[in-house]
C-alpha cells in the first residue's frame, strides 16, 4: 500500500515501522518453515550473539513476532541444504538468506584492510592459509578446534594480555571467513561455527552467480533495509548493513530517483526521512512481545529514542553496581508502544527451571493507577509464554524495580 506522503505524524512513524518488522499479528497454529521464511525475509537479518543468558539472540525476533515456535526450524534452515539462512558480516555476524550474502561480497573483498587486527596479521601467511583451505576441503565442515588438531596448532593459550588470545589457525580460518573464501555451515550446540566450502554451504544459484558491482550491491542492501524498517533516516539505513555514510547517501540517491524510496518528513524528527515502497500505513496494531536487546527494530539506540523516546543501554559490560535496569534487559511491547522493561534469566539450575525476572521496570509515563495493571497482566503473560517456550515451568518475579510489586502480582494470578 505504499503510499507517498510528504509529511507523517510519529504515531503513524512507528506504525509503519512495527509493520515492516512483522508485528502486529502471531498466528495462530504450529508456526511452519514458510512462515519463519517470510520473517526472515521481512527483516532481512538476524544478528547472532554468544550471550546465552536467555536464549541465543538470533532465536528471539522469531518468537517476538511468531510467539512459541520450534527453534529446530532456524537451526535446519542455516545447517541443511538447502540452506536458507547463511552466516556473515552483515549487520554484526548475522544469518542473512543465501542472496544477500551475495550482496555483501564487495566487503570479502576489503577483508585485508577491514577484518580485525589478529585476522589481517595472519592474511600474509600464504602457507598457513593455504593449509587451512585445505583442511577445510579435506574434512569440512570443521570447528576451529577440529582445524587446530588437524594442523597440529593445539596448544596452551597466551594468557597474559586481555582479549581471545585466538590461535594463528584460528585467526587464519577467520581470515578466510571474512575475505569470503570459506562459509560457516552452521553453528554447533556450543555456537561454534563449523566451517566449510562457499559451494558446499551457498545454494549453486547463488555461489555460481557473477558478483554484483559494489554500486549495485549497496543499493540492494539499502533497499532491504529500507522494506525492513518502513520509514527510515539516512543513519538508520546505514547501520543495517553498517555501511559508510557515503555508501548508503549514494545508494539512497538512486533508490529515490528509482522511485523505489520517497523522501517524507516525520514529525519530530530533525533529520528527514525516506519511505520504502513497500510500506504501510496500518491504523492500528495490536499485540504484545518482549524484545532481544539485538532486536532489528531496537538494535540502533537513536532510532529506537527517536520512534519511542525510549533510551536503551546494553549493560553487560556495565558493573553490577552501576547497572541502572538489570544485566540482560528486554524492552517490553504492547500495541505500538514501548512501555516496559526486564531483566531477565533462563535458571535452569532451581528445581526444574524458572524464567527468573530479576527486575522489572515501567517506562515513566506509565501511570500507576492507570496503564500499570494491563501493562503487568500483558507482561506476565507474555513472560508465560516465553517460559514455555524456553521449557521452563514457572516464573519468579525478584523485586526490583518499579514494576516488580504489580508484576509479581499479575504473575500470581
Amino acid at each position: 500500500m505504499g503510499v507517498a506522503r510528504e509529511r507523517i505524524t510519529l504515531a503513524q512513524a512507528r506504525r509503519t515501522a512495527l509493520a515492516a518488522q512483522g508485528f502486529g499479528g502471531r498466528p495462530s497454529g504450529p508456526v511452519t518453515m514458510r512462515q519463519v521464511q517470510r520473517l526472515v525475509d521481512r527483516v532481512g537479518v538476524l544478528q547472532i550473539d554468544s550471550v546465552n543468558v536467555l536464549s541465543r539472540s538470533h532465536y528471539l525476533p522469531a518468537f517476538s513476532r511468531l510467539g512459541g515456535y520450534d527453534r529446530g526450524l532456524l537451526d535446519r534452515a542455516a545447517s541443511k541444504p538447502p540452506r536458507r539462512l547463511v552466516e556473515y558480516w552483515a549487520h554484526e555476524a548475522s544469518f542473512v538468506p543465501p542472496e544477500t550474502h551475495r550482496l555483501l561480497r564487495w566487503r570479502m573483498q576489503r577483508a585485508r584492510d577491514e577484518a580485525w587486527g589478529g585476522m589481517r596479521e595472519v592474511a600474509a601467511q600464504k602457507e598457513l592459509l593455504q593449509q587451512v583451505l585445505d583442511v577445510v576441503a579435506g574434512h569440512g565442515p570443521v570447528t576451529a578446534k577440529q582445524l587446530e588438531a588437524h594442523l597440529g596448532h593445539e596448544k596452551p593459550r597466551d594468557r597474559s594480555n586481555w582479549g581471545w588470545n585466538w590461535s594463528d589457525a584460528k585467526r587464519a580460518v577467520g581470515y578466510l571467513f571474512w575475505d569470503g573464501q570459506i562459509s560457516s555451515a552452521g553453528r554447533t550446540t556450543q555456537f561454534e561455527r563449523r566451517y566449510d566450502l562457499p559451494e558446499r554451504v551457498l545454494p549453486p544459484a547463488v555461489s555460481q552467480a557473477p558478483d554484483p558491482t559494489p554500486a549495485d550491491a549497496r543499493r540492494e542492501l539499502v533497499a532491504v533495509s529500507a522494506a525492513a524498517m518502513g520509514v527510515a533516516t539516512e543513519p538508520d539505513l546505514r547501520d543495517y548493513f553498517r555501511l559508510k555514510p557515503e555508501e548508503s547517501r549514494a545508494a539512497i540517491a538512486e533508490l529515490v530517483e528509482a522511485g523505489r524510496l520517497t523522501p517524507v518528513e516525520v514529525a519530530g524528527w530533525s533529520r528527514p526521512a525516506y519511505l520504502s515502497a513497500s510500506a504501510t500505513f496500518p491504523r492500528r496494531v495490536t499485540g504484545r512481545a518482549l524484545l532481544s536487546p539485538f532486536d532489528n527494530l531496537i538494535w540502533f539506540r537513536p532510532r529506537t529514542e527517536a520512534l519511542w523516546d525510549f533510551r536503551f543501554r546494553l549493560e553487560i559490560y556495565t558493573p553490577e553496581e552501576k547497572r541502572v535496569h538489570g544485566y540482560y534487559v528486554l524492552p517490553f511491547l504492547v500495541d505500538d508502544r514501548l512501555v516496559a522493561r526486564v531483566d531477565l534469566k533462563a535458571d535452569r539450575f532451581v528445581g526444574d527451571g524458572v524464567l527468573r525476572v530479576r527486575a522489572a521496570h515501567a517506562e515513566a509515563w506509565v501511570e500507576p493507577a492507570g496503564e500499570t495493571p494491563r501493562v503487568a497482566a500483558e507482561l506476565a503473560a507474555e513472560l508465560r509464554d516465553l517460559a514455555d517456550w524456553l521449557g521452563l515451568p514457572d516464573v519468579a518475579v525478584e523485586p526490583f524495580g518499579d514494576l516488580a510489586p504489580a508484576l509479581a502480582h499479575a504473575v500470581r494470578g
